[in-house]
Parts: C-alpha cells; sequence; structure tokens
C-alpha cells in the first residue's frame, strides 16, 4: 500500500477523522459530518452546489497552487482506500482527461464512493453546442454565452476555456475528449453505475448527472430533484 493510501485510510477510519494535510503535516478533528470529494475542483474558494451545505468538503486536485487536501491524479483514486465517501463531486474536469482515461477515472470514483452514496457529475454537453452552431450559423470563435469566468466561445467548449489556459501556462487544463448526455449515461454505467440520471441544461450546454452503485431512496431522489423511485 503506498504511502498515500496509507494515510486517506488513517484520514477516514471508522471514528470520522477528517484531515487536512500541509507539507507533510496533518491534523485529526471529530467530525459526524457526510464527506464530499471535490474531484478538480481547483479551489474551496469555488463554492459547492446547496446540497451540500453543512458536509465536509474534501478537494482533490492535481495542482498544488490552491492547497488541496489531497494533492492526486483522479486516475489514481484505485491506490486509496475504499468506501470512504459519501458523494464524489466533479464539475467540468471529466473533459479533462483522454477518452481512454475516462473509465479509470469513474471507476476510481466507484472505487472511494460509500454503496449507498452517489456520483455528481456536470460536463459541457458537446451535442447541444452541436445543435446551437448550426442553428444560429456560429463559427469556431463567435459568442455562445457568458459564464462567470467571461463570454465563452464555441472553440472554448471544445478544447477548453483559453483564457484559463494561457493565464496559467497549465496544459492540463485543456478538453481532451467531450460527452453528450447518452455518451456521458453509457459510460457511467459501463463503469458500476447501475443507475444514473442525467439532464440537459440547455442555455449554458452543460449536462448533469447523478449516478448511484445501487437504486437511491425516496427521501435521496427528493432531494436530488430526481424522479420518484418504484418500492
Amino acid at each position: 500500500m503506498s504511502i498515500l493510501a496509507s494515510l486517506i485510510k488513517d484520514i477516514f477510519s471508522r471514528k470520522r477523522r477528517t484531515s487536512v494535510p500541509n507539507m507533510g503535516q496533518h491534523r485529526h478533528v471529530a467530525d459526524d459530518r457526510k464527506q464530499v470529494l471535490n474531484v478538480g475542483g481547483s479551489s474551496k474558494q469555488v463554492p459547492l452546489p446547496g446540497l451540500y451545505g453543512g458536509w465536509n468538503h474534501v478537494l482533490l486536485d492535481i495542482d498544488p497552487r490552491h492547497g488541496p487536501d489531497l494533492l492526486c491524479d483522479a486516475r489514481e483514486l484505485e491506490t486509496l482506500a475504499p468506501l470512504l465517501f459519501d458523494a464524489v463531486y466533479c464539475a467540468h474536469n471529466l473533459e479533462h482527461y483522454f477518452r481512454h482515461d475516462v473509465p479509470t477515472v469513474l471507476r476510481g470514483f466507484s472505487h472511494v464512493l460509500k454503496e449507498d452514496g452517489f456520483v455528481h457529475i456536470r460536463v459541457s454537453d458537446v451535442g447541444e453546442l452541436l445543435r446551437a452552431v448550426v442553428r444560429r450559423n456560429l463559427d469556431i470563435d463567435d459568442h455562445l454565452y457568458d459564464s462567470p469566468a467571461g463570454p465563452i466561445t464555441v472553440l472554448d467548449v471544445i478544447y477548453g476555456h483559453g483564457e484559463d489556459i494561457e493565464r496559467s501556462g497549465n496544459d492540463f487544463f485543456a478538453h481532451k475528449t467531450g460527452f453528450t448526455r447518452k455518451s456521458l449515461t453509457d459510460m457511467l454505467t459501463r463503469c458500476g453505475f447501475g443507475h444514473v440520471y442525467a439532464r440537459e441544461q440547455s442555455d449554458i450546454l452543460e449536462i448533469q448527472a447523478f449516478a448511484f452503485k445501487r437504486p437511491p431512496g425516496a427521501a435521496m431522489a427528493a432531494t436530488l430533484g430526481l424522479p420518484p423511485t418504484t418500492p
């Protein structure tokens, strides 16, 4: 077992302790809150969706600049101890892996996720992008919509936000693959998530998916705004 895996196993023991590693040191705090792993979230200054209010936010990122709790490549999640988290949140990060690496990342999500937990994924909707380009007769550098990061062009959705890539100098901000609602659902299903609920938000060209290893209960379905589950 690697040093990192040993550390994580200790951090998320049955006593439900949490840790914030810092320069090789960590501290333990008694904590009974639910745990959400934010994969590729860059910084804790970027707020999580409201449904994670009161949860313990564990940030995993490959970029050390903003001090992630876990400095780790998401393709290596299966090296960590299993069944650690109540949810895995991944917003606009899955596009940053080559297509052949996506199953490795998703299997890693399943590995660290508790059996009754869920994965929450947000990605760009390439299907809606293609429809918008045809419908609006857009060129590759044309404006699509405005985001908190600034104006978004057709090129930004395909290859990643150009200003972020230029400003950071990090090419891991570039997009290496893309998804439609069907392709994301199929990929999650093949990677062990038998219950996937995906929906499109066409105004911001986004797909949002909740994926489970086992059927969600009625209370969970209601909390996440999913269709009612059958008994």
